[in-house]
């Protein structure tokens, strides 16, 4: 089975930084579903924590249509929400409590909006999983929101980490929890919205120092932004996300997951950096699907945090990071 995993597609963002929104990235990644199985979508994929979801909802349903259709009855999509689409499941998963396990079978009628973007991804056959979903018997993929929960400051892909304690349950992430800026955010101005939007996808860069900080809002040091964060995603989110993996006790030989935007590993990339101490599990990262102007400004499609990413698992093989709007598609 050929396998695409795509995620934070954040569709019906208030700023628009959604780029399936466009045709041209929209036909790219349609035409990349022509030679694959099974079409993942791993989290975050409509925007429903600003407050409108009735606005993000009108903008994705389009998008999801299309993609349902270009996949048709015999192929599938897997769902697995994440924290930006967290409402298409909560009161599910709460009601679960400690009966939710890492890979847990969600019915789809599990709330009337998850019911709605299943009816726009058939005639595919949809299948929804949380928090996790095993791709095979040796691949876990998970959005990876509850990495959060191991760094400080919280929320932030923050560079400074929690030690793991005893072994968690999905429910024990789930509680513990705290309410997301983007709600915050949603009900403000646009012009103001747009100010603390690029300070909250600063604020992984909270514990840097300040002044260097301070020269970070301006997108001519987008370069520096962007190498800053990516140090902080290989010393703190990816021990992060190891560490989720080890408290809920998930015995994999690779990890895929989203939730911090940066496509990886890439050649350049070096390799212990994406797997644990012991070379067990590996990780990859899927990217996004978001034009982020503080990180990607003047770059080139070859840059990780450019949107289009993916990740591709075919039967045999290894799971590869790929850019669809970058690199043909292979």
């Amino acid at each position: 089975m050929r396998t695409l995993v795509v995620s934070d597609l954040h569709l019906g963002s208030r700023l628009g930084h959604d780029v399936l929104r466009g045709t041209e990235p929209r036909e790219r990644l349609l035409d990349a579903l022509g030679g694959v199985d099974r079409l993942v979508l791993l989290g975050d994929v409509v925007e429903l924590m600003e407050g409108r979801p009735r606005q993000a909802l009108a903008i994705a349903e389009p998008i999801l249509r299309e993609l349902g259709a270009r996949l048709g009855p015999d192929r599938r999509v897997m769902l697995v929400p994440g924290n930006h689409d967290a409402p298409l499941v909560r009161a599910w998963v709460r009601a679960q409590g400690r009966a939710l396990g890492p890979s847990s079978p969600v019915p789809v009628d599990a709330s009337p909006t998850l019911a709605q973007l299943v009816g726009w991804l058939e005639p595919a056959r949809v299948q929804i999983r949380y928090p996790g979903a095993w791709l095979s018997d040796r691949v876990w993929a998970t959005h990876g929101h509850y990495l959060d929960r191991h760094l400080l400051p919280e929320s932030a892909y923050g560079i400074l980490s929690r030690r793991p304690s005893e072994r968690a349950r999905p429910i024990d992430y789930e509680l513990a929890r705290r309410p997301s800026m983007s709600r915050v955010v949603g009900r403000l101005p646009r012009p103001l919205a747009a100010l603390l939007d690029d300070v909250a996808e600063l604020a992984r860069a909270a514990t840097m120092p300040r002044l260097i900080r301070r020269h970070l809002l301006r997108v001519r040091f987008a370069p520096l932004t962007a190498a800053l964060l990516g140090v902080q995603v290989r010393r703190a989110s990816i021990p992060a996300l190891l560490r989720v993996v080890e408290r809920l006790g998930i015995d994999a030989e690779w990890v895929i997951f989203g939730h911090v935007h940066r496509l990886g590993p890439l050649a350049e990339d070096a390799p212990e950096a994406w797997r644990g101490s012991t070379g067990w599990p590996r990780v990859a990262n899927t990217g996004s699907w978001v034009h982020e102007p503080l990180l990607i400004h003047r770059a080139k499609a070859s840059h990780p945090y450019w949107p289009g990413g993916a990740v591709l698992l075919e039967d045999g093989g290894e799971p590869r990071a790929i850019s669809l709007l970058g690199a043909p598609f292979s």
